[in-house]
């Protein structure tokens, strides 16, 4: 460690640590991304210092302009970084004192790197949330032109993979549009409570100097200063919430990702993958691997893993710093990227895929997916309980299954056989159009319920 390093610790330590020592300590080799929010979080310290008669004006003025040169540098890459350094925040402090001198040293005062780190990480995962909530109103939008493109195409829908009743590819995008809703709201209510500054409570106990806490707040965009300076350098409930609701939105993620990779093999050919996000085989010439959609479903394991670990990291600490809360940055940084990479090729792959109606008419057409609809009829025409319908459905299905054929394609006799009551008009109820069509209540899949809900999104979402 040089002899510089030393310094910034202070008189204390008289020997560097070795190099394995060192190794473990540092953590510039990752929070340098954190080097923006560092030099504003500085800023608004200096400016704050000298408002308050702290430090001079020329001072911090001086610091100011000295900052702004240490940012250009870190934006052009001509910026020296130092493991021997430690951290961010004293790279940047050491290349301030060499380009400002002694006004550097008092910058410093009333604050510590407990509540400067504090109000860097939460400054840094504030904007991950606005930036989360931007490529995901880009998914929602790249969703709903597949829902007006198909807000009437009929394809079938699952429970346990099994073919249930017939719905509108419309409806099925828009489940992902409402899901990704509250992904949102998630990340918004995240924002919300991590909106508070912890910059001024110092090390742990506050300061005796007579700052403004509030001026800083503001400047940095804070709604108000954290209330308890305990509180506000051992808190990471804000990168947690992030994890978790990235967590959350990964989960659904992958979800709509293994539909992707269901529905474009060649046993669905629900849809079709754009050259953009397939990949072929070395060896197999008539493949096409839904890629992007498979990766997108194993990245979630990291996001997932992140929480998990900062969970960990923070289960047994007393108050208030440890130096094991280093540990939060780069499982977060981590899961922050790999959420981006995700949403963005979501986006791409959803408003680049072909759906095949025809294919997906057949499907729908298949399976049974009808046979609720007969049960519904028997009940509302022939006045029968539920029950009962249910029994004389089954009948006929397993009827049909007999004879290899649907619902529809029974003959009226058929159907009288099992129950004499039947009519010519139950093949009205038994064309999957007329299936979703009927599906008219609040939130069903009748088209004319989908277009009135993709009406109401396009107005949120512009």
């Amino acid at each position: 460690m040089t002899k510089s390093a030393n310094t910034m610790w202070g008189g204390r330590f008289a020997a560097g640590p070795d190099a394995i020592m060192e190794a473990i300590n540092a953590s510039i080799g990752y929070d340098r991304r954190l080097a923006p929010q560092d030099i504003a979080g500085s800023r608004a310290h200096a400016a704050m210092l000298a408002a308050t008669g702290i430090i001079s004006d020329n001072d911090a003025e001086a610091i100011r302009e000295g900052l702004l040169t240490v940012l250009s540098e870190i934006e052009t890459g001509d910026f020296p970084f130092s493991t021997a350094l430690e951290d961010i925040h004293m790279n940047v402090e050491a290349r301030l004192k060499e380009l400002v001198g002694e006004p550097a040293g008092r910058l410093h005062t009333a604050r510590s790197r407990n509540d400067q780190v504090a109000v860097d990480f939460r400054l840094w995962v504030r904007d991950q949330c606005d930036q989360a909530d931007e490529a995901l109103n880009a998914l929602q939008q790249a969703l709903l032109g597949q829902a007006e493109a198909g807000a009437d195409w009929v394809m079938p829908g699952f429970t346990h993979l099994q073919t249930a009743q017939p719905v509108t590819w419309g409806h099925h995008m828009l489940a992902y549009v409402e899901m990704f809703a509250r992904d949102r709201s998630r990340f918004a209510d995240a924002r919300a409570r991590m909106n508070t500054s912890p910059l001024g409570c110092a090390a742990l106990a506050g300061t005796s100097f007579p700052i403004d806490r509030d001026m800083t707040a503001k400047a940095l965009g804070f709604d108000r200063p954290m209330s308890n300076s305990l509180d506000a350098v051992a808190d990471r409930d804000f990168a947690l919430e992030f994890l978790a609701s990235a967590s959350i939105c990964a989960m659904h993620l992958s979800r709509l990702a293994e539909e992707l990779v269901i529905w474009s093999s060649a046993q669905f050919r629900f849809v079709k993958m754009s050259d953009k996000w397939s990949t072929g085989s070395s060896i197999m010439p008539q493949k096409r691997n839904p890629d992007a959609a498979e990766l997108i479903r194993a990245k979630i394991g990291r996001i997932f893993g992140a929480n998990v670990a900062l969970m960990t990291v923070m289960k047994g600490l007393p108050l208030t710093y440890s130096k094991d809360m280093q540990e939060d940055k780069e499982q977060t940084f981590d899961a922050a990227d790999n959420l981006m990479l995700a949403l963005a090729a979501m986006t791409g792959m959803v408003a680049d895929m072909t759906a095949n109606r025809d294919n997906l008419k057949a499907a729908a057409s298949s399976g049974f997916s009808t046979a609720t609809d007969l049960a519904d009829w028997l009940v509302r025409e022939l006045g029968l309980p539920f029950r009962d319908a249910h029994h004389v459905t089954g009948s006929l299905v397993a009827m049909a299954e007999d004879r290899a054929c649907d619902l529809p394609e029974l003959t009226l006799s058929d159907m009288q056989s099992v129950h004499d009551g039947i009519r010519p008009d139950v093949f009205d109820v038994l064309g999957v159009e007329n299936s979703v069509a009927s599906r008219t209540s609040y939130g069903g899949t009748a088209p004319s319920q989908v277009r009135a809900q993709i009406a109401q999104w396009k107005d949120v979402l512009k």
